[in-house]
């Protein structure tokens, strides 16, 4: 099951109860940027409440270089999103937060549920390297 929190429903109350039951969080650079951000924003240390996996380490480990979207198609990873990256999701939210553009938001939230899915598949694919 995917859950995927918007604007105000993003709050430590809400994080910590979508990952009721979680005991390993997996991420991409997550070491560097998403969990430091999360714990900048809303007070939550997700580090030290859930063992962590970040699969870019576990990439490099295995000659897998560049960010998730370049690893993706090292491995064969497709995308429905294509031309979508960090710096189009930010344009994406703006353009949903400023002008209450809804075709941005669902645009934004296809590929953040691609991140989910395709992160699901990478580890699959690292699981099968070992």
């Amino acid at each position: 099951k995917t859950v995927q929190l918007i604007g105000r429903d993003i709050t430590s109350s809400e994080v910590l109860a979508t990952l009721e039951g979680v005991d390993t969080i997996y991420t991409y650079n997550g070491a560097r940027f998403d969990l430091p951000f999360i714990y900048q924003h809303l007070g939550i240390n997700l580090a030290e409440m859930y063992d962590h996996c970040d699969l870019m380490f576990q990439c490099w480990r295995n000659n897998l270089r560049g960010g998730l979207k370049g690893v993706e198609k090292q491995l064969g990873i497709s995308r429905e999103s294509e031309g979508v990256d960090g710096l189009e999701a930010i344009r994406l939210w703006n353009r949903y937060l400023y002008s209450a553009d809804l075709e941005a938001l669902d645009t934004l939230l296809r590929y953040n549920l691609e991140d989910v899915i395709n992160l699901k598949t990478l580890k699959e694919i690292l699981d099968e390297m070992q």
